[in-house]
Protein backbone atom coordinates (compact mmCIF):
# COMPACT_ATOMS: atom_id res chain seq x y z
CA UNK A 1 0.00 0.00 0.00
CA UNK A 2 3.03 2.18 0.71
CA UNK A 3 5.65 3.47 3.46
CA UNK A 4 5.16 5.19 6.83
CA UNK A 5 8.16 7.18 8.61
CA UNK A 6 10.09 4.38 10.88
CA UNK A 7 10.21 6.45 14.03
CA UNK A 8 12.54 5.80 16.92
CA UNK A 9 13.30 7.18 20.40
CA UNK A 10 14.52 10.66 18.67
CA UNK A 11 10.50 10.95 17.02
CA UNK A 12 8.89 9.39 20.08
CA UNK A 13 10.43 11.61 22.74
CA UNK A 14 9.40 14.65 20.37
CA UNK A 15 5.82 13.71 20.61
CA UNK A 16 5.99 13.28 24.22
CA UNK A 17 7.32 16.51 24.73
CA UNK A 18 4.60 18.26 22.15
CA UNK A 19 1.94 16.66 24.16
CA UNK A 20 3.40 17.74 27.15
CA UNK A 21 3.77 21.26 26.08
CA UNK A 22 0.14 21.45 25.04
CA UNK A 23 -0.82 19.85 27.87
CA UNK A 24 -1.75 22.79 30.00
CA UNK A 25 -3.45 24.98 27.74
CA UNK A 26 -5.82 22.04 26.86
CA UNK A 27 -6.72 20.83 30.40
CA UNK A 28 -7.64 24.61 30.78
CA UNK A 29 -10.50 24.51 28.28
CA UNK A 30 -13.70 23.58 29.95
CA UNK A 31 -14.91 20.66 29.07
CA UNK A 32 -17.28 22.06 26.29
CA UNK A 33 -14.69 23.49 24.77
CA UNK A 34 -13.21 20.12 24.35
CA UNK A 35 -16.39 18.51 23.70
CA UNK A 36 -16.46 20.50 20.16
CA UNK A 37 -13.37 19.27 19.24
CA UNK A 38 -14.20 15.48 19.30
CA UNK A 39 -17.87 16.54 17.94
CA UNK A 40 -15.62 17.81 14.89
CA UNK A 41 -13.81 14.99 14.81
CA UNK A 42 -16.57 12.87 14.70
CA UNK A 43 -18.68 14.93 11.90
CA UNK A 44 -15.27 14.43 10.03
CA UNK A 45 -15.46 10.33 10.59
CA UNK A 46 -18.85 9.96 9.51
CA UNK A 47 -17.97 11.85 6.05
CA UNK A 48 -15.28 9.99 5.19
CA UNK A 49 -16.68 6.53 6.40
CA UNK A 50 -16.47 4.25 3.46
CA UNK A 51 -13.17 5.77 2.73
CA UNK A 52 -11.90 5.03 6.10
CA UNK A 53 -13.55 1.05 6.31
CA UNK A 54 -11.98 0.64 2.50
CA UNK A 55 -8.07 1.19 4.30
CA UNK A 56 -9.11 -1.35 6.93
CA UNK A 57 -10.23 -3.81 4.63
CA UNK A 58 -6.94 -3.20 2.30
CA UNK A 59 -4.55 -3.19 5.45
CA UNK A 60 -5.96 -6.28 7.41
CA UNK A 61 -8.58 -8.01 5.24
CA UNK A 62 -12.16 -7.69 7.40
CA UNK A 63 -14.94 -7.75 4.93
CA UNK A 64 -15.72 -4.42 4.16
CA UNK A 65 -19.31 -4.60 5.72
CA UNK A 66 -17.30 -5.73 8.49
CA UNK A 67 -15.00 -2.52 8.41
CA UNK A 68 -17.90 0.31 7.91
CA UNK A 69 -19.29 -1.15 11.00
CA UNK A 70 -16.09 -1.44 12.75
CA UNK A 71 -16.11 3.21 12.25
CA UNK A 72 -19.48 3.24 12.89
CA UNK A 73 -17.97 2.00 16.53
CA UNK A 74 -15.06 3.93 16.50
CA UNK A 75 -17.21 7.16 16.10
CA UNK A 76 -19.51 6.37 19.00
CA UNK A 77 -16.89 6.83 21.52
CA UNK A 78 -15.98 10.51 20.33
CA UNK A 79 -19.78 11.54 20.16
CA UNK A 80 -20.31 9.49 23.51
CA UNK A 81 -16.79 11.06 25.68
CA UNK A 82 -17.74 14.23 23.73
CA UNK A 83 -20.29 14.53 26.36
CA UNK A 84 -19.26 12.38 29.01
CA UNK A 85 -16.43 14.75 29.12
CA UNK A 86 -18.66 17.07 31.03
CA UNK A 87 -19.87 14.96 33.72
CA UNK A 88 -16.80 14.47 36.02
CA UNK A 89 -17.77 15.24 39.15
CA UNK A 90 -16.22 15.33 42.23
CA UNK A 91 -17.12 14.89 45.93
CA UNK A 92 -18.55 17.27 49.12
CA UNK A 93 -17.21 14.69 51.82
CA UNK A 94 -19.05 15.59 55.47
CA UNK A 95 -15.82 16.31 57.64
CA UNK A 96 -15.60 15.25 61.48
CA UNK A 97 -14.63 18.77 62.64
CA UNK A 98 -16.14 21.64 62.72
CA UNK A 99 -15.24 24.49 60.56
CA UNK A 100 -13.49 22.07 58.59
CA UNK A 101 -14.10 21.47 54.92
CA UNK A 102 -13.49 18.07 52.82
CA UNK A 103 -13.88 18.15 48.66
CA UNK A 104 -12.95 15.74 46.27
CA UNK A 105 -11.81 16.84 42.51
CA UNK A 106 -10.49 14.76 39.22
CA UNK A 107 -8.32 16.11 36.97
CA UNK A 108 -6.24 15.26 34.36
CA UNK A 109 -3.59 12.76 34.33
CA UNK A 110 -1.24 14.38 32.26
CA UNK A 111 0.34 13.13 28.90
CA UNK A 112 -1.37 9.69 27.84
CA UNK A 113 0.23 6.96 25.31
CA UNK A 114 -2.02 4.60 23.16
CA UNK A 115 -0.87 1.50 22.06
CA UNK A 116 -2.86 -0.03 19.58
CA UNK A 117 -3.61 -3.43 17.52
CA UNK A 118 -4.09 -4.29 13.85
CA UNK A 119 -7.75 -6.39 14.33
CA UNK A 120 -9.80 -3.01 15.14
CA UNK A 121 -7.59 -0.36 14.11
CA UNK A 122 -9.75 2.39 13.78
CA UNK A 123 -11.69 1.82 16.98
CA UNK A 124 -9.00 0.73 18.80
CA UNK A 125 -7.98 4.53 18.71
CA UNK A 126 -10.60 6.54 19.45
CA UNK A 127 -11.70 3.95 22.72
CA UNK A 128 -8.33 5.15 23.91
CA UNK A 129 -7.72 8.72 22.83
CA UNK A 130 -11.50 10.19 22.92
CA UNK A 131 -11.80 9.57 26.97
CA UNK A 132 -8.35 10.86 27.33
CA UNK A 133 -9.12 14.37 25.48
CA UNK A 134 -12.45 14.61 26.84
CA UNK A 135 -10.84 14.44 30.16
CA UNK A 136 -7.56 17.23 29.51
CA UNK A 137 -5.38 14.88 28.34
CA UNK A 138 -3.13 14.99 25.04
CA UNK A 139 -2.39 11.45 23.14
CA UNK A 140 0.45 9.98 21.72
CA UNK A 141 -0.53 7.59 19.87
CA UNK A 142 1.47 4.11 18.55
CA UNK A 143 -0.96 2.32 16.07
CA UNK A 144 0.04 -1.52 14.78
CA UNK A 145 2.77 -1.58 12.14
CA UNK A 146 0.16 -4.29 10.46
CA UNK A 147 -2.27 -1.25 10.00
CA UNK A 148 -0.51 2.17 10.00
CA UNK A 149 -2.74 3.73 7.51
CA UNK A 150 -6.00 3.48 9.23
CA UNK A 151 -4.87 5.33 12.37
CA UNK A 152 -2.59 8.15 10.05
CA UNK A 153 -6.31 8.54 7.99
CA UNK A 154 -7.73 9.23 11.67
CA UNK A 155 -5.22 11.44 12.63
CA UNK A 156 -5.71 13.22 9.12
CA UNK A 157 -9.01 14.03 10.18
CA UNK A 158 -8.30 14.98 13.73
CA UNK A 159 -5.79 18.05 12.51
CA UNK A 160 -9.08 18.72 10.31
CA UNK A 161 -10.76 18.90 13.12
CA UNK A 162 -8.65 21.75 14.89
CA UNK A 163 -7.21 20.18 17.47
CA UNK A 164 -4.48 23.01 18.79
CA UNK A 165 -0.91 21.79 18.19
CA UNK A 166 0.50 18.95 20.35
CA UNK A 167 -2.85 17.47 21.60
CA UNK A 168 -3.06 14.55 18.97
CA UNK A 169 0.22 12.76 18.17
CA UNK A 170 1.17 9.60 16.34
CA UNK A 171 4.43 7.77 16.15
CA UNK A 172 4.76 4.92 13.70
CA UNK A 173 7.75 2.14 13.45
CA UNK A 174 9.50 -0.20 15.68
CA UNK A 175 7.21 -1.48 19.05
CA UNK A 176 10.16 -1.74 20.88
CA UNK A 177 11.77 0.99 20.36
CA UNK A 178 8.84 3.42 20.24
CA UNK A 179 7.06 1.57 23.62
CA UNK A 180 10.55 1.41 25.78
CA UNK A 181 10.34 5.08 25.33
CA UNK A 182 6.39 5.71 26.03
CA UNK A 183 7.27 3.37 29.16
CA UNK A 184 9.90 4.87 30.48
CA UNK A 185 9.62 8.70 29.70
CA UNK A 186 8.63 10.40 32.85
CA UNK A 187 6.25 12.83 30.77
CA UNK A 188 3.77 9.70 30.12
CA UNK A 189 1.80 9.26 32.89
CA UNK A 190 -0.73 7.17 31.65
CA UNK A 191 -0.16 3.99 29.55
CA UNK A 192 -3.27 2.49 27.75
CA UNK A 193 -2.16 -0.83 26.03
CA UNK A 194 -4.48 -3.14 23.43
CA UNK A 195 -2.77 -6.31 22.86
CA UNK A 196 -1.39 -9.90 23.84
CA UNK A 197 -1.00 -10.65 27.61
CA UNK A 198 2.95 -11.25 26.79
CA UNK A 199 3.34 -7.62 25.57
CA UNK A 200 0.98 -6.06 28.13
CA UNK A 201 3.35 -8.05 30.61
CA UNK A 202 6.59 -6.73 29.37
CA UNK A 203 4.84 -2.80 29.35
CA UNK A 204 4.01 -3.29 32.59
CA UNK A 205 7.32 -4.00 34.07
CA UNK A 206 9.00 -1.15 31.89
CA UNK A 207 6.26 1.16 33.46
CA UNK A 208 7.46 -0.01 36.59
CA UNK A 209 10.33 2.49 36.53
CA UNK A 210 7.94 5.65 36.57
CA UNK A 211 5.00 4.30 37.85
CA UNK A 212 2.39 4.92 35.30
CA UNK A 213 -1.03 4.46 35.63
CA UNK A 214 -1.88 1.63 33.48
CA UNK A 215 -4.73 -0.11 31.62
CA UNK A 216 -4.19 -3.23 29.76
CA UNK A 217 -6.93 -5.28 27.62
CA UNK A 218 -5.50 -7.97 26.83
CA UNK A 219 -5.75 -11.62 25.80
CA UNK A 220 -8.58 -13.96 25.98
CA UNK A 221 -10.34 -17.52 26.21
CA UNK A 222 -13.99 -17.15 26.11
CA UNK A 223 -16.16 -20.14 26.80
CA UNK A 224 -19.49 -20.08 24.86
CA UNK A 225 -22.28 -22.22 26.86
CA UNK A 226 -24.92 -23.41 25.40
CA UNK A 227 -27.55 -25.18 28.15
CA UNK A 228 -30.41 -27.47 27.03
CA UNK A 229 -32.92 -25.27 27.60
CA UNK A 230 -31.94 -22.55 24.96
CA UNK A 231 -33.12 -21.43 21.99
CA UNK A 232 -30.75 -23.51 19.79
CA UNK A 233 -31.07 -21.33 16.40
CA UNK A 234 -30.38 -18.20 18.37
CA UNK A 235 -27.41 -20.21 19.93
CA UNK A 236 -26.29 -21.17 16.80
CA UNK A 237 -26.39 -17.78 15.45
CA UNK A 238 -24.71 -16.16 18.06
CA UNK A 239 -22.16 -18.56 17.80
CA UNK A 240 -21.36 -17.84 14.16
CA UNK A 241 -20.72 -13.88 15.39
CA UNK A 242 -19.05 -14.98 18.17
CA UNK A 243 -16.58 -17.08 16.09
CA UNK A 244 -16.01 -15.95 13.17
CA UNK A 245 -15.86 -12.41 13.02
CA UNK A 246 -13.30 -10.68 11.53
CA UNK A 247 -11.80 -14.17 10.51
CA UNK A 248 -11.77 -15.27 14.37
CA UNK A 249 -9.59 -12.47 15.02
CA UNK A 250 -10.89 -10.86 18.42
CA UNK A 251 -10.13 -10.71 21.96
CA UNK A 252 -13.47 -11.76 22.50
CA UNK A 253 -14.23 -14.64 20.33
CA UNK A 254 -15.67 -17.81 21.52
CA UNK A 255 -12.37 -20.10 22.44
CA UNK A 256 -14.21 -22.82 23.43
CA UNK A 257 -17.88 -23.68 22.96
CA UNK A 258 -19.33 -25.70 25.56
CA UNK A 259 -22.81 -27.66 24.63
CA UNK A 260 -24.86 -30.06 27.22
CA UNK A 261 -24.60 -33.39 26.17
CA UNK A 262 -28.65 -33.92 25.25
CA UNK A 263 -28.76 -30.86 22.28
CA UNK A 264 -25.00 -31.16 21.60
CA UNK A 265 -26.02 -33.17 17.76
CA UNK A 266 -28.69 -30.59 16.84
CA UNK A 267 -26.44 -27.96 17.66
CA UNK A 268 -23.62 -29.07 15.85
CA UNK A 269 -25.37 -29.72 13.20
CA UNK A 270 -27.00 -27.12 12.84
CA UNK A 271 -23.58 -24.94 13.45
CA UNK A 272 -21.73 -26.97 10.67
CA UNK A 273 -24.50 -25.54 8.20
CA UNK A 274 -24.22 -22.15 9.18
CA UNK A 275 -20.33 -22.59 8.83
CA UNK A 276 -20.72 -24.27 5.53
CA UNK A 277 -22.58 -21.11 3.96
CA UNK A 278 -20.07 -18.52 4.97
CA UNK A 279 -18.02 -17.39 2.04
CA UNK A 280 -13.96 -16.54 2.13
CA UNK A 281 -13.00 -14.27 0.06
CA UNK A 282 -11.63 -10.81 -0.83
CA UNK A 283 -13.02 -8.24 1.46
CA UNK A 284 -13.74 -6.00 -0.96
CA UNK A 285 -16.17 -8.34 -2.95
CA UNK A 286 -19.66 -7.60 -1.70
CA UNK A 287 -20.63 -11.21 -0.05
CA UNK A 288 -17.61 -12.32 1.64
CA UNK A 289 -17.71 -13.17 5.18
CA UNK A 290 -14.43 -13.83 5.99
CA UNK A 291 -11.33 -12.72 4.83
CA UNK A 292 -7.80 -13.53 5.15
CA UNK A 293 -5.65 -14.16 8.55
CA UNK A 294 -3.29 -11.11 9.29
CA UNK A 295 -0.25 -12.38 8.37
CA UNK A 296 1.84 -15.69 8.47
CA UNK A 297 2.71 -16.07 11.52
CA UNK A 298 -0.75 -15.88 12.45
CA UNK A 299 -1.92 -18.46 9.22
CA UNK A 300 1.07 -20.92 10.90
CA UNK A 301 -0.43 -20.43 14.58
CA UNK A 302 -4.24 -21.06 13.51
CA UNK A 303 -2.83 -24.53 11.28
CA UNK A 304 -0.41 -25.65 13.88
CA UNK A 305 -3.28 -25.42 16.76
CA UNK A 306 -5.54 -27.64 14.41
CA UNK A 307 -2.81 -29.76 13.74
CA UNK A 308 -1.89 -30.48 17.44
CA UNK A 309 -5.30 -31.26 17.74
CA UNK A 310 -6.11 -33.41 15.25
CA UNK A 311 -2.60 -35.34 15.97
CA UNK A 312 -3.81 -35.83 19.72
CA UNK A 313 -7.82 -37.28 18.15
CA UNK A 314 -9.69 -34.35 17.71
CA UNK A 315 -12.42 -34.65 15.11
CA UNK A 316 -12.76 -32.19 12.11
CA UNK A 317 -16.32 -31.79 11.71
CA UNK A 318 -16.32 -28.63 9.16
CA UNK A 319 -13.02 -27.82 6.50
CA UNK A 320 -10.50 -27.81 8.72
CA UNK A 321 -7.52 -27.16 6.10
CA UNK A 322 -5.84 -24.07 4.44
CA UNK A 323 -8.36 -22.80 2.35
CA UNK A 324 -8.20 -23.66 -1.89
CA UNK A 325 -7.75 -19.23 -2.23
CA UNK A 326 -4.34 -20.14 -0.60
CA UNK A 327 -2.11 -16.92 0.81
CA UNK A 328 -3.59 -16.13 4.02
CA UNK A 329 -7.09 -18.16 3.93
CA UNK A 330 -8.02 -20.39 6.21
CA UNK A 331 -11.31 -22.39 5.64
CA UNK A 332 -13.98 -21.65 8.52
CA UNK A 333 -13.40 -24.69 11.18
CA UNK A 334 -15.04 -26.94 13.53
CA UNK A 335 -13.26 -29.39 15.93
CA UNK A 336 -15.37 -32.03 18.33
CA UNK A 337 -14.07 -34.57 20.80
CA UNK A 338 -11.52 -32.05 22.12
CA UNK A 339 -9.29 -33.01 25.53
CA UNK A 340 -7.24 -30.81 27.53
CA UNK A 341 -4.02 -31.42 26.63
CA UNK A 342 -4.84 -30.00 23.35
CA UNK A 343 -2.79 -26.48 22.88
CA UNK A 344 -6.42 -24.84 21.38
CA UNK A 345 -7.77 -25.34 25.39
CA UNK A 346 -5.37 -23.06 26.73
CA UNK A 347 -4.24 -21.08 23.84
CA UNK A 348 -5.96 -17.73 22.23
CA UNK A 349 -6.70 -19.24 18.91
CA UNK A 350 -7.28 -15.78 17.17
CA UNK A 351 -8.52 -17.34 13.96
CA UNK A 352 -11.73 -19.19 12.78
CA UNK A 353 -11.56 -22.76 14.15
CA UNK A 354 -14.32 -23.31 16.55
CA UNK A 355 -13.79 -26.03 19.37
CA UNK A 356 -16.75 -27.95 20.47
CA UNK A 357 -17.28 -29.57 24.17
CA UNK A 358 -19.31 -31.58 25.97
CA UNK A 359 -20.71 -31.23 29.19
CA UNK A 360 -23.85 -32.61 31.48
CA UNK A 361 -24.31 -29.81 34.58
CA UNK A 362 -24.16 -26.45 35.18
CA UNK A 363 -21.35 -26.93 38.15
CA UNK A 364 -19.11 -28.87 35.50
CA UNK A 365 -19.08 -26.59 33.14
CA UNK A 366 -18.54 -23.39 35.08
CA UNK A 367 -15.63 -25.10 36.03
CA UNK A 368 -14.66 -25.56 32.82
CA UNK A 369 -14.93 -22.17 31.46
CA UNK A 370 -13.29 -20.75 34.66
CA UNK A 371 -9.97 -23.26 34.23
CA UNK A 372 -8.09 -20.58 32.15
CA UNK A 373 -5.91 -17.56 33.24
CA UNK A 374 -7.32 -15.43 31.12
CA UNK A 375 -11.03 -13.48 32.27
CA UNK A 376 -12.18 -11.40 29.53
CA UNK A 377 -15.64 -12.54 28.01
CA UNK A 378 -17.75 -15.59 28.42
CA UNK A 379 -21.19 -16.45 26.73
CA UNK A 380 -23.85 -18.54 27.67
CA UNK A 381 -27.70 -19.58 26.35
CA UNK A 382 -30.17 -20.32 28.55
CA UNK A 383 -34.13 -19.59 29.35
CA UNK A 384 -34.01 -20.10 32.83
CA UNK A 385 -34.16 -16.64 34.45
CA UNK A 386 -32.49 -18.08 37.90
CA UNK A 387 -29.43 -19.48 35.99
CA UNK A 388 -28.85 -16.08 34.18
CA UNK A 389 -27.99 -14.63 37.07
CA UNK A 390 -26.28 -18.04 38.90
CA UNK A 391 -24.09 -18.76 36.20
CA UNK A 392 -23.61 -14.65 35.12
CA UNK A 393 -21.99 -14.38 38.85
CA UNK A 394 -20.24 -17.26 38.84
CA UNK A 395 -18.24 -16.91 35.60
CA UNK A 396 -14.96 -15.37 36.50
CA UNK A 397 -15.10 -13.12 33.35
CA UNK A 398 -15.40 -9.17 32.72
CA UNK A 399 -17.53 -9.02 30.20
CA UNK A 400 -20.86 -11.58 29.93
CA UNK A 401 -23.05 -12.13 27.51
CA UNK A 402 -26.50 -13.99 28.46
CA UNK A 403 -28.18 -15.09 25.32
CA UNK A 404 -25.95 -12.40 23.16
CA UNK A 405 -23.29 -12.99 20.85
CA UNK A 406 -22.05 -9.53 20.04
CA UNK A 407 -21.58 -7.34 23.24
CA UNK A 408 -19.50 -4.55 22.84
CA UNK A 409 -20.66 -0.99 22.70
CA UNK A 410 -19.45 2.16 23.88
CA UNK A 411 -21.76 2.71 26.90
CA UNK A 412 -20.63 -0.50 28.83
CA UNK A 413 -17.42 -1.27 30.67
CA UNK A 414 -14.68 -3.18 28.64
CA UNK A 415 -12.62 -4.75 30.44
CA UNK A 416 -11.07 -8.40 32.10
CA UNK A 417 -10.11 -10.13 34.99
CA UNK A 418 -7.15 -11.96 36.26
CA UNK A 419 -4.36 -12.28 33.17
CA UNK A 420 -6.73 -10.69 30.65
CA UNK A 421 -5.88 -7.00 31.29
CA UNK A 422 -6.28 -4.28 34.19
CA UNK A 423 -8.94 -1.08 33.83
CA UNK A 424 -11.87 -0.72 31.71
CA UNK A 425 -12.71 1.11 28.00
CA UNK A 426 -16.00 3.16 27.32
CA UNK A 427 -19.04 3.78 29.49
CA UNK A 428 -18.78 5.98 32.47
CA UNK A 429 -15.84 4.14 33.45
CA UNK A 430 -13.50 4.67 30.98
CA UNK A 431 -13.06 8.76 31.71
CA UNK A 432 -11.58 7.80 34.89
CA UNK A 433 -8.55 5.54 33.62
CA UNK A 434 -7.54 9.19 32.61
CA UNK A 435 -8.10 11.24 35.73
CA UNK A 436 -6.57 11.55 39.10
CA UNK A 437 -8.32 11.57 42.17
CA UNK A 438 -7.09 15.10 44.27
CA UNK A 439 -8.45 15.23 48.16
CA UNK A 440 -8.67 19.18 49.67
CA UNK A 441 -8.45 19.48 53.32
CA UNK A 442 -9.98 23.13 53.86
CA UNK A 443 -9.72 24.44 57.45
CA UNK A 444 -11.43 27.89 58.49
CA UNK A 445 -9.08 30.99 58.14
CA UNK A 446 -10.09 31.53 61.44
CA UNK A 447 -10.32 30.25 64.92
CA UNK A 448 -13.86 30.09 66.42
Amino acid sequence: MGTVPNCGTDETRSAIDAAYNAWAKWRSLSAKERSRFLKNWHALIEENKEDLAKIITLEMGKPLAEAISEISYANNFLEWFAEEGKRIYGDIIPSNKLGQHLVVIKQSIGVAAAITPWNFPSAMITRKCAPALAAGCPVVIKPSSETPFSALALMELAHQAGFPKGVVNIVTGDSSVIGKELTTNNLVRKLSFTGSTAIGKLLMQQCGSTVKKLSLELGGNAPFIVFEDADIDKAVSAAIAAKFRNTGQTCICANRIFIQNNIFDEFATKFTKAVNKLRVGNGLTSDVHQGPLINQAGFDKVKSLVDDAVSKSAKIMCCGHPHELGSLFFEPTILTEITEDMRLVKEEIFGPVASLFRFDTEEEVVKHANNTNYGLAAYFFTRDSNRIWRVAENLEFGIIGSNEGIVSTEVAPFGGFKESGIGREGSKYGIDEFLEIKYLCMGSARSF
